[in-house]
């Protein structure tokens, strides 16, 4: 199934931070119960953020509607509380303001044509994000030791996923020797969710500490990182997981290719760099306890960043679902233009762009 999708006027996603004891589906009947959902990290990963943000608004406009209420007002309150949840991930942001923006209350249809565009995003996150793994399993070799970090796969997306779905297209073409995850703290999402999907795509796999990355990159372990991304600025600089950038320092120590896997709505021209990126802080308790239980003395504060910044200049190649950019080398600002003009554009006489 999808990770998130559209069913009977709700939003049907699974429940992440079950996995992968169970596999839980929530419905959504609320703007409130998926903001919750969002803060919670039940749904979790850039484009799945941006999916949930526009669906989110469809789902305001539905209920508004449905109540009586002014569907533009609950539009606005919705876009304030869902945007508030996660400011890093820029997805959200973007999902949010593409049906936002869309809304006309003077067509007749307005709602129901909302509901039609949040849906189709549904289906084009789905197909671009398999187009990601076909564009960047060519830059695999046969026999590839991968590493990633955090979880970048179908749980992050609608399906497939970033880094993953490069991983699932270079596993089809049988690429891939195997993969190594971090386990990615404080939340695991690399050995509960990735080694989850692995498991699930039949690759080979194992899991490390996140500590042990970087001797496992010295000592020739590693052929090749690649990780997703939650905002790619206009120069090319990555902000991910933290940890990230450890990993392409080591990476690029070692002659490592460190390879960025993020859809062009990722990538946030308005961000000039990565200092302009607001890195999201969450809660001391994620650091300082284990299952509720205090293993710090009670004086003892934490510093519990969830995401860090990866400079362009130690990216190798940022793989988006029309193509391979080499920041330092490539024009980043003129790919992302260029294609989001192609796509206002529509299909010429011809039915060709």
């Amino acid at each position: 199934m999808r990770t998130i999708d559209w069913a009977d006027g709700k939003i049907r996603t699974i429940d992440q931070t079950r996995l992968p004891e169970e596999e839980v589906v929530l419905s959504l009947g609320s703007v409130e119960e998926l903001a919750e959902a969002i803060s919670s990290l039940r749904v979790r990963g850039a484009p799945a953020l941006g999916v949930a943000g526009g669906l989110g608004i469809a789902l305001a406009a539905r209920l508004a509607r449905e109540n009586g209420q002014d569907v533009g007002e609950a539009i606005s309150r919705a876009a304030s509380l869902l945007g508030s949840t996660r400011p890093t991930a820029v997805n959200l942001k973007w999902g949010i303001g593409r049906i936002e923006e869309a809304y006309d209350p003077s067509r007749p249809r307005a709602v129901d044509e909302l509901i039609e565009r949040a849906r189709a995003m549904v289906v084009e996150d789905e197909r671009t994000n398999r187009l990601i793994g076909e564009v960047g399993a060519d830059l695999l070799s046969e026999g590839s030791r991968v590493l990633t970090h955090c979880n970048a796969g179908a749980l992050a997306c609608v399906a497939h996923g970033t880094a993953l779905s490069i991983v699932e297209v270079a596993h089809e073409r049988g690429l891939v020797a195997g993969v190594t995850a971090t386990e990615t703290r404080p939340l695991l999402q690399g050995s509960r969710l990735t080694a989850w999907e692995l498991k699930r795509m039949g690759v080979e796999h194992r899991v490390t500490i996140d500590s042990g990355a970087a001797g496992l990159i010295a000592s020739g372990g590693i052929d090749v990182v690649i990780t997703g991304a939650d905002r790619v600025a206009a120069n090319g600089d990555v902000a991910n997981k933290v940890g990230t950038y450890p990993l392409a320092l080591a990476a690029r120590a070692n002659g490592v290719p460190f390879i960025v896997a993020a859809p062009l709505s990722t990538i946030d021209l308005d961000t000039p760099d990565g200092d302009a990126i607001p890195i999201e802080l969450r809660s001391a308790s994620e650091v300082l306890e284990v299952n509720g239980a205090r293993v710090a003395p009670e004086d003892t504060q934490a510093y519990n960043p969830a995401f860090d910044v990866t400079p362009a200049s130690l990216v190798s190649a940022i793989v988006t679902e029309i193509g391979v950019v080499r920041p330092g080398v490539d024009d980043l600002r003129a790919l992302v233009e260029s294609a989001r003009g192609e796509a206002t554009a529509g299909p010429s006489a011809d039915g060709k762009r």
